[in-house]
């Protein structure tokens, strides 16, 4: 392929929707549900973890959605859709078999190897731990590349937790320390309760060798960092993922911009040193 040939292949993977097949739907919680698709051609998403595709429907537009899926899946890709507007109540509807269209992937994802050998400290509040899975079953599936992994899981209520039969398994899991807590519990929850710097708070990391990666609401980052701090973590040791109104993916409708930087191509992923000094970021 000329190198001609090979632009004009990127761009069309940027500008022009791919169609992909819903191969199976699972209802998450009241607002969330899970998708796992299929392009027609056979093809890979060829996404790091991090990234997020363009999803299309005749009629209602396209919206940003975070992959969820590590790129060690092959063949497929995984999305979890919040039903909060036009397009994604509708996507709600849509059942196995349906096509959707798939611009992407988007975006910076997360740097694997500068985590590579080193602790990672996973901390994912409400809807966050749906990026931060791909990341999660990328280090899962390649476990022997990475130090000590502790995966730190908030949601406000039991009803909201997301990925019920994998988050038993990292609790099963030997070489995780996995911790969950909800903000309030209910009659049959058994485990922790309050916000998530409470778990951070029983831990003793080493802030030399650990790499702390946030994902969550914006209130979240607040509160976590300043937890951080007090575990001696440096700024350059904290990895954010950032969704601040991201629109068309490739940095054209400016609704994303801080600043100098655009999250749809800057980010979403960010080491924290970069944007410390840009409050609206968060």
């Amino acid at each position: 392929m000329s190198p001609a040939e090979t632009c004009r292949c990127a761009e069309k993977k940027l500008y022009v929707p791919r169609p992909a097949r819903i191969s199976r739907a699972e209802q998450m919680t009241a607002k969330e549900k899970f998708f796992e698709l299929q392009f027609v051609d056979g093809s890979d998403l060829g996404h790091q973890p991090g990234q997020f595709v363009e999803v299309s429907m005749f009629g209602y537009g396209e919206a940003p959605i975070s992959i969820s899926s590590s790129p060690t899946k092959k063949s497929s890709f995984d999305l979890c859709v919040r039903a909060t507007g036009s397009l994604t109540n509708a996507m709600h509807m849509l059942p196995v078999g349906s096509m959707v269209g798939i611009r992407g992937p988007f975006g910076k994802g997360f740097n694997v190897n500068e985590l590579k050998g080193k602790d990672v400290l996973f901390i994912g509040g409400g809807i966050g731990i749906v990026p931060l899975r791909s990341l999660i079953n990328y280090v899962l599936d390649t476990r022997e590349d990475f130090g000590k992994v502790t995966i730190l899981y908030g949601a406000k209520s039991p009803a909201e937790l997301l990925f019920a039969d994998e988050t038993k398994a990292w609790t099963a899991n030997s070489s995780v320390d996995f911790r969950v807590t909800v903000d309030r519990g209910d009659a049959d929850w058994k485990g922790h309760t309050g916000v998530i710097t409470t778990l951070i708070s029983e831990l003793n990391p080493n802030p030399d060798t650990t790499w702390a990666v946030a994902v969550g609401p914006p209130i979240m980052f607040k509160f976590v960092l300043l937890s951080l701090r007090s575990k001696h973590f440096r700024d350059d040791h904290v990895i954010v993922s950032l969704e601040r109104r991201m629109k068309c993916g490739v940095g054209k409708c400016g609704h994303c911009q801080i600043n100098s930087l655009y999250v749809c191509q800057d980010g979403p992923v960010f080491n924290y040193a970069q944007i410390k000094d840009f409050p609206e970021a968060f």
